[in-house]
């Protein structure tokens, strides 16, 4: 039971929920950027309450080739990558049932960043720390902590029987009938946008920085009413942004402290870089800001040249809207369950 990769695309890695509780050793959470598409395929590749965190295979940019070497079912969320089974179309956001020698193809992402393919089961590389996730700093988990590259393969956790079994009790509740297939509320997190005339931005909500006080009054003003733009330096690390200068009162440097995924720093140049998945552990910047874990798939999915603005929340914001979202993901679940008979 195992994928192997013909073609590996532009960045292809092994990812799941992320490495945690190691980073007072150095070593970085990494994990799926856009968590909410990875756990949504995994829900509609059957891997239901813990398991929405197995490991997937995250696409950024453009997919690529991968051949099925036994049965699987399978799901694709997140950016659609114009996915074809052995020549033909296949659907986003549904499960989708393979054969022993099916091709998938993906293509360069019509809309948004990254894709995700889950098998029912999950992608079983070995564990590292307790995460199956991809290093690519360290050089650990996935395989061998790299990107994947042709020839690989991934083994999967389920056997032929399993399978087959599991498809036999989906099978009459998707393509279209089912309570949980093309549900636009699977597809994105409820993040908000900002207007400026005709032009819509992305809105993502954050909460005050730790280190707030570094920034003058006009420099917090400056950050939250101006739209700032992805550069072309991104990566799984950080994104960073063009646009407005922030003023602070004594310069950016601070003594080093820990840093999570959303922290929001501003370094010398008074432009601000946001921390993704696999962010360093500890920074010497101000933060000012740090973006609610509920808003940071929509970041994931931006594309350098796109455009952000910020809004504060209050810590208890974060955490009520972070319920919201989980309980749609909970209402999802229990709809997969009852549409597959169980």
């Amino acid at each position: 039971m195992a994928l192997e990769i013909l073609q590996p695309g532009a960045l292809s890695t092994v990812q799941d929920m992320g490495r945690r509780g190691y980073q007072s050793q150095g070593f970085q959470e990494s994990g799926a950027c856009d968590k909410y598409s990875m756990r949504v395929s995994n829900l509609l590749a059957g891997n239901l309450d813990g398991e929405c965190g197995a490991a997937v295979v995250e696409f950024t940019l453009r997919g690529g080739e991968i051949r099925f070497t036994s049965p699987e079912v399978f799901s694709l969320t997140g950016a659609d990558m114009e996915p074809f089974l052995n020549g033909t179309p296949v659907p986003m956001y549904e499960p989708i049932y393979a054969e022993e020698g099916d091709v998938l193809t993906l293509s360069l992402g019509r809309k948004g960043l990254r894709a995700y393919l889950a098998v029912y089961g999950g992608i079983d590389v070995p564990l590292v720390m307790g995460s199956r996730s991809t290093n690519l700093k360290c050089r650990l988990g996935g395989v061998k902590g790299r990107p994947l590259k042709q020839g690989d393969i991934l083994p999967t956790r389920k056997s032929t029987e399993e399978v087959r079994d599991f498809w036999k009790s989906i099978q009459g509740n998707v393509h279209g009938s089912s309570p949980f297939v093309k549900q636009p509320l699977l597809q994105r997190p409820s993040t908000p946008k900002r207007y400026y005339g005709t032009e819509e931005y992305v809105l993502l909500r954050a909460v005050e920085g730790p280190q707030i006080q570094a920034f003058t009054e006009e420099g917090v003003r400056t950050f939250l009413r101006n739209p700032y733009r992805l550069s072309s330096d991104c990566d799984r690390m950080a994104l960073r942004l063009e646009g407005p200068v922030i003023d602070m009162i004594q310069g950016a440097d601070i003594i080093s402290d820990g840093i999570v995924e959303g922290s929001v720093q501003v370094s010398a140049s008074g432009l601000p870089m946001v921390m993704m998945a696999d962010h360093q552990t500890i920074g010497g910047y101000a933060k000012i800001a740090t973006v609610i874990s509920t808003d940071i798939p929509a970041l994931a999915q931006l594309r350098p040249g796109e455009w952000v603005t910020f809004q504060f929340v209050t810590p208890q914001e974060a955490v009520n809207i972070c319920r919201r979202e989980e309980q749609r993901l909970l209402a999802a679940c229990k709809g997969f369950l009852s549409a597959a008979g169980n």
